[in-house]
């Protein structure tokens, strides 16, 4: 080393000898470039009584080569050199300590000596942050938690701490990004609790794994705004746990499979294989398995489209006692899974009729057209296998949905068939049923939720509404609007395009993290069979769904919609507002984003608390009673007689009219008895006088275990054995 280097080296020891001097240092360090005046206020030192000293103490730092003046900004800076002295001065302090050395345990499940350029490392590889910064906040973190002497470290310790500091500095944007992902210790002994309570372990790792992921979604998927409209209670994200895994809901065509079989040891080298069937029982448990794959990549429903029409070949010829076993088998299979509907034909509707028929071993056997009377029989003893399982007790899956088109009350088969399907709807079955025409679509698909797909994107009703998914919903808080708007109509209308601008943002970030992952997390929807790909994504439909309609109405108006004209108005020009803006995005993005008022009860009730919570109860206008509230998100009608019953169904068309996309009527029969036909001649008149589109038959029923019976009604003992604990209340609606 030469003399002049040893010189250089004993004025930097010099520099840093000064307490006030390595106190600069850290200060440029700690907070960057720093101002005259901005280094002398942090130091607390007066510019009239310390000036002099001061200026000595800066420009013995300058004269080292430890301190900078940049040009452009006029501000001090730290040199690479000066950098290099911090590093050992906190070397120099550890050693001169001798701090004991604190362990941490990690996330890997073992115990390591503390290292702050693990921190660093993490700032920069998890939250994106510039080398210099992650390395100062790195040794704030260390000061912070060197000084708390405890005796070991937690991972999430640490990163709560790096929280914090990024919190002070302003940071929020990449403490978002290093947020770690969880439940607290609390919630985890209440699952567990729960879940003992139950005697079922399941529910922990799910609720787990729900809470993870929905964390994951508000923090580093959706929009900060959108985020928070969420967690405010303006927007309700639905099946938000799997927002960037799943659709929510697909429409089957079992004619994929009737032709190509199952071929999942291409998915799954664990699973079966099935070529195409080679009869009705073959073809049944087939389509079960695809129901069962299915289930697994999709977060809520599954619609078998017309069941009856493509199921019809595989029974010509077969006993009526095999059909009706084989169907009695694949129901009772079939109740074991959630949400999924059957949708029956009662006629072969003329576009499908023209269609080659898939039959046995995937052949062409002629077309549907040729088999109308197998298609009738099948939907007849559906009918018949549901009335007999449900006899007792209430079975609420599979649901079915029964079309009805002009021609089915002119067909004689079809009106007995229909006939048996209002008897099953006056007693204890999930019907729903769903007029069809040229004028209002006579080739859309529905679920049971409500959604309808129509022959709007391509032109092609095979394409349009067959194979194509639910990509997922958005609940617009509408009352909650009213609120803020104060009255304010323009003012409502403004607040209501940014939620729906939010709404079609989220579920277009929704599409596009499906249509990059989907082939690894939907393998099975999105396998192929001879090139051809199962699941069409891109037309698949989005929902923005509006809960409290009516109650938004009132809220503005003081009067609900059936007693005042201007609130009547006032509902109708706000759901005509969103269909046109889904109309207009449509054609911008040519996508398919619906206006629905669909029947999610758990997004309604969670909406009306939280408005309850904020506004007071005295100011929400809401359903239901102050416990368990809820909005309106769907048509709820009481059966009764006379002008009222027929003004609450001519409202209800005014404004459902612009929701045609997805709009369920429910009916409510009440406790008491009513005859097939006469619920028959009520579902001609809905559909010929009031254009209802969507609609079903709704009543509680009370089940007892003790004897199997059920009643209507919501009964608190059983009329037959008097039991009051083995009662089981069946509330499909609120």
């Amino acid at each position: 080393m030469s003399s002049q280097q040893r010189l250089r080296g004993i004025k930097v020891l010099k520099a840093v000898s000064s307490a006030v001097r390595l106190h600069i240092l850290n200060l440029l360090f700690d907070k960057g470039p720093l101002s005259y005046t901005e280094l002398m206020n942090l130091l607390k030192m007066s510019p009239s009584r310390d000036a002099g000293r001061f200026a000595y103490h800066l420009k013995f730092l300058l004269k080292t080569d430890l301190v900078e003046v940049d040009v452009e900004s006029k501000k001090y800076c730290l040199t690479e050199l000066g950098k290099m002295v911090i590093d050992v001065a906190e070397e120099i302090e550890k050693k001169g300590l001798k701090v004991q050395k604190v362990l941490v345990r990690t996330s890997r499940y073992s115990l390591e000596e503390f290292d702050v350029n693990k921190i660093a490392e993490s700032l920069i590889k998890e939250a994106d942050l510039p080398v210099d910064l992650a390395q100062k906040i790195a040794k704030e973190a260390e000061r912070r938690l060197v000084k708390a002497k405890t005796k070991y470290l937690t991972a999430p310790l640490i990163r709560e701490v790096v929280n914090a500091i990024l919190i002070e500095k302003g940071l929020e944007e990449y403490r978002h990004k290093l947020t770690r992902l969880g439940l607290p210790v609390h919630d985890v002994s209440s699952l567990l609790a729960k879940s003992a309570a139950l005697q079922r372990a399941s529910p922990i790792c799910e609720e787990a794994g729900k809470t993870v992921f929905e964390e994951y979604t508000l923090l580093n998927v959706l929009p900060r705004d959108v985020a928070d409209a969420y967690l405010s209670g303006a927007l309700h994200i639905h099946n938000l746990s799997q927002w960037v895994l799943k659709p929510d809901e697909i429409v089957h065509d079992m004619r994929f499979f009737f032709k190509n079989g199952l071929k999942l040891e291409k998915i799954n080298a664990f699973q079966p294989s099935f070529p195409p069937p080679k009869s009705l029982e073959a073809a049944l448990t087939l389509v079960l398995n695809v129901v069962m794959q299915s289930a697994k990549e999709l977060s809520d429903a599954q619609t078998l489209e017309y069941f009856n029409i493509f199921l019809a070949p595989f029974i010509k010829g077969v006993e009526v006692a095999k059909v009706k076993e084989a169907l009695r088998l694949f129901i009772f299979t079939l109740s074991q899974c959630a949400n999924v509907s059957l949708n029956l034909e009662l006629t072969v509707p003329d576009f499908v009729a023209e269609r080659p028929a898939v039959g046995v071993s995937g052949e062409q056997m002629g077309k549907y057209g040729d088999f109308i009377e197998e298609s009738q029989l099948l939907a007849s003893f559906i009918f018949e296998v549901l009335a007999e399982e449900g006899m007792h007790k209430p079975l609420l899956n599979p649901k079915l949905i029964v079309k009805i088109r002009p021609e089915t009350f002119t067909d004689v088969k079809a009106a007995a068939a229909l006939q048996e399907a209002h008897s099953l709807a006056s007693e204890k079955g999930t019907i729903f049923f769903a007029s069809l025409s040229e004028k209002n679509g006579k080739h859309s698909a529905f679920s049971f939720s409500g959604c309808r797909l129509k022959e709007d994107l391509k032109g092609d009703w095979e394409i349009d509404t067959l194979r194509a998914s639910v990509l997922g919903c958005l609940t617009v808080n509408l009352p909650r609007i009213a609120y803020e708007c104060e009255k304010e109509k323009a003012k409502f209308f403004e607040i209501l395009r940014e939620r729906l601008e939010m709404s079609a943002h989220a579920l277009e970030i929704k599409y596009r993290e499906l249509k990059t992952m989907g082939k690894g997390l939907l393998s099975f929807l999105m396998h192929n069979a001879d090139g051809d790909q199962y699941l069409r994504l891109e037309g698949s439909a989005r929902l923005i769904n509006l809960a409290g309609l009516k109650e938004a109405a009132k809220a503005l108006h003081g009067k609900s919609v059936y007693e005042d004209e201007n609130a009547l108005e006032f509902a109708i020009e706000t759901a005509k507002y969103v269909s046109d803006f889904a109309f207009k995005s449509d054609k911008r993005r040519e996508k398919r984003l619906l206006p629905s008022a669909l029947p999610f009860i758990k997004a309604s009730e969670r909406l009306a608390k939280m408005d309850i919570e904020r506004y007071g109860v005295s100011k929400v206008c809401f359903l239901g009673t102050r416990e368990n509230p809820y909005y309106s998100t769907f048509s709820k009608i009481v059966l009764q007689d006379g002008e009222k019953f027929s003004k609450a169904l001519m409202v209800e068309k005014e404004i459902c009219q612009w929701l045609n996309d997805g709009c369920l009527t429910v009916v409510e029969l009440g406790d008491t008895p009513h005859e097939p036909n006469e619920l028959l001649s009520l579902s001609r008149k809905l559909i010929e006088t009031y254009g209802v589109e969507f609609f079903t038959y709704n009543r509680n029923l009370t089940y007892c275990l003790n004897c199997k019976k059920s009643w209507f009604g919501l009964l608190n003992k059983c009329p037959s054995c008097g039991a009051v604990t083995t009662l089981t209340h069946f509330k499909r609606y609120p």
